[in-house]
């Protein structure tokens, strides 16, 4: 028997083993027809000559053509970023406006977005941020969009004017999302405590990028996210805590876990290998000395942590099993854009509050992951298909046909190159295609890169023959509901 593709000696890898290089992968219609030891043929053939064989990564948490980002990625520049990266599926976000309580034409307006321009490189979905909950929007519009769409992931967040919600508002979100089986993830920080620090710091003209770091300390992370934890305890409902960034809020999360809540974490690459001395002007990152306004580049939210041992604290984390998902925070404004993260920068003098929030990372987050955890042996294979694509999927309900490599799976892989077949060389922004002017890993050393990407049996990233070589398929994702949840107690009758 023929097949569209063959992919051979490679060593498969999965969340659980690793298959050895005499093994055989036919792919059909876009869906892995059989996994084999018998040699087998087909009309293209890709041998990956001992390089790891990995499920496409999903990366469950990317921001793309959002107004609050006029400056940043839409979905063609964004997409074409994720497969040359490795990712072949991610999951943006489309957000409720203040006074939009039809949560159907919310996402079809995204859905509109993510057509223009040819469409998305990579397959997709989307979760959908809640900014205005009411009674009957939670009760009529929530379940219908859920039903039509099979959205089954929301945000909420504890900060931000434009987001945040009352504890008395998450805690019915958390219900409604209870309710209709729905996954909720959490941006946890204390707005009060950061709001209290902004004022004293403008008061005394500290505005500059560094301050960012100063305005939002791990405490206010520490106090939301055991909250955030206490609201789902009380709801009995599973939670993710989104772009965790220090120890302390992680301890939280494994206690919860040992005493078997359903809570779950994120991390992301910035928290693991940036520190806040990239907000000073002095960092020797920057490419630009004289330029005293680029530590604006690295402001996110979170911000980056102060020292080595605070990545150090998230590391450990990572590997003992607490986080469950590593994901890019993929939020992206251009520096030298008046709407980018020029726009902190008023009458020459900088102000951090006005500076947009977020990092380029979509396409450097598996590569990264892969030269400096799994080639440095910090974790395994199994744990790294684990963490970008196995976990992801089963969270978001993607599992029957994402995150892994089994027949009857859609075809997505990820093919990296042996060890030591390719140069180490140091990352430059001009490397990656995403629309942003920089990346916040520039001058890292890259000891791997993905090979191929291939999405649903289509070679869409050929590194050494053409690079993103694949056309605009993506394809929108209908999602079920998370299957990492065990089953929850009947819900207390007050709440029914």
């Amino acid at each position: 028997m023929s097949y569209d593709l063959v992919i051979y000696n490679g060593l498969v890898v999965t969340a659980a083993d690793i298959l050895p290089k005499s093994v055989y992968i036919g792919v059909n219609n876009g869906i892995i027809e059989t996994i084999t030891t018998a040699k087998i043929t087909g009309k293209k053939e890709i041998d990956a000559e001992g390089g790891y064989i990995m499920p496409g990564g999903v990366d469950s948490h990317v921001h793309i053509d959002q107004d609050n980002a006029p400056a940043g990625d839409n979905f063609e520049s964004g997409s074409k970023s994720a497969i040359a990266g490795g990712t072949t599926t991610m999951i943006p976000f489309a957000i409720q406006p203040k006074k939009e309580y039809d949560l159907i034409k919310v996402v079809e307006e995204y859905h509109g977005r993510a057509n223009k321009n040819g469409g998305s490189y990579c397959d997709y979905g989307f979760h959908l941020i809640i900014s205005e909950p009411t009674q009957e929007m939670l009760e009529i519009s929530f379940p219908e969009v859920v039903e039509k769409e099979s959205i089954t992931s929301v945000k909420v967040y504890t900060t931000y004017p434009r987001y945040k919600l009352s504890d008395e508002q998450l805690l019915q979100i958390l219900l409604t999302n209870r309710k209709n089986n729905v996954t909720t993830m959490v941006h946890a920080e204390n707005s009060d405590i950061i709001d209290f620090i902004n004022k004293r710091l403008s008061e005394k003209k500290l505005t500059q990028p560094f301050y960012h770091t100063v305005s939002r300390p791990q405490i206010a992370e520490d106090e939301a996210s055991y909250r955030a934890i206490s609201l789902a305890k009380m709801i009995d409902v599973p939670m993710l805590l989104v772009h965790m960034s220090c120890e302390s809020a992680l301890d939280h999360v494994k206690k919860a876990q040992t005493d078997l809540f359903p809570i779950f974490a994120e991390t992301c690459p910035q928290y693991l290998f940036l520190t806040g001395d990239n907000l000073k002007h002095d960092c020797c990152n920057h490419g630009n000395h004289d330029d005293k306004f680029q530590g604006a580049k690295y402001i996110c939210s979170p911000p980056l942590r102060s020292t080595q041992k605070d990545l150090e604290g998230v590391w450990k984390h990572l590997i003992n099993g607490t986080i469950t998902v590593f994901s890019s925070d993929h939020a992206p404004s251009k520096y030298d854009h008046p709407l980018g993260k020029k726009k902190g920068l008023i009458n020459g003098i900088p102000h951090f509050k006005d500076v947009p929030n977020g990092l380029p990372g979509i396409e450097t987050r598996l590569p990264l992951l892969f030269c400096y955890g799994v080639e440095t042996g910090r974790i395994t294979p199994q744990k790294f298909v684990e963490l970008t694509s196995t976990n992801p999927a089963k969270l978001y309900g993607l599992s029957e046909s994402k995150g892994s490599i089994g027949v009857g799976m859609d075809a997505d892989f990820t093919i990296w190159y042996p060890k030591n077949k390719i140069n180490k060389f140091e990352l430059k922004n001009e490397m990656l295609h995403h629309s942003i002017d920089y990346t916040p890993f520039e001058g890292m050393e890259f000891t791997n890169w993905p090979r191929y990407t291939i999405l649903r049996g289509n070679v869409c990233f050929d590194r050494d023959n053409g690079g993103v070589i694949g056309g605009q398929i993506g394809s929108y994702l209908k999602r079920k509901a998370s299957t990492l949840a065990g089953p929850m107690k009947p819900l207390n009758p007050i709440f029914e």
